[in-house]
């Protein structure tokens, strides 16, 4: 059973940077990849930023942000810079068998963390 706990979320002004840590455990082949996820009110879930555990490969989708993992403490990073308004969200891990951007593709979740960027 794969368990994932997201931490670092919190209130920052726009123009700031925050780190996100995601600490995994159980992972098994079929759960390679790690990745993040936001949800604003109202709105779908999106994909934000994934890595291989494997390769180190990574798929992002804004440069804003990147992702990095850290083996010896089985925790994935989500360094998010120059934040915007439009990035509050409730940001959640995941695990998955390979790096994709659609949520049907992983099968394990965190229970998130609260991002708020104010103007």
């Amino acid at each position: 059973q794969v368990q994932l706990v997201e931490s670092g979320g919190g209130l920052v002004q726009a123009g700031e940077s925050l780190r996100l840590s995601c600490v995994t455990s159980g992972r098994t082949s079929s759960s390679d990849a790690t990745g993040w996820f936001r949800q604003a009110p109202g709105k779908e879930r999106e994909f934000v930023a994934a890595i291989s555990w494997r390769s180190g490969g990574t798929y992002v989708s804004d440069s804003r942000f990147t992702i990095s993992r850290d083996n010896a403490k089985n925790s994935v990073i989500l360094q998010m810079n120059s934040l915007k308004p439009e990035d509050t969200a409730v940001y959640y891990c995941a695990a998955g068998p390979v790096v994709a951007g659609q949520t049907s593709r992983y099968g394990w979740w965190g229970r998130g963390t609260q991002v708020t960027v104010s103007s």
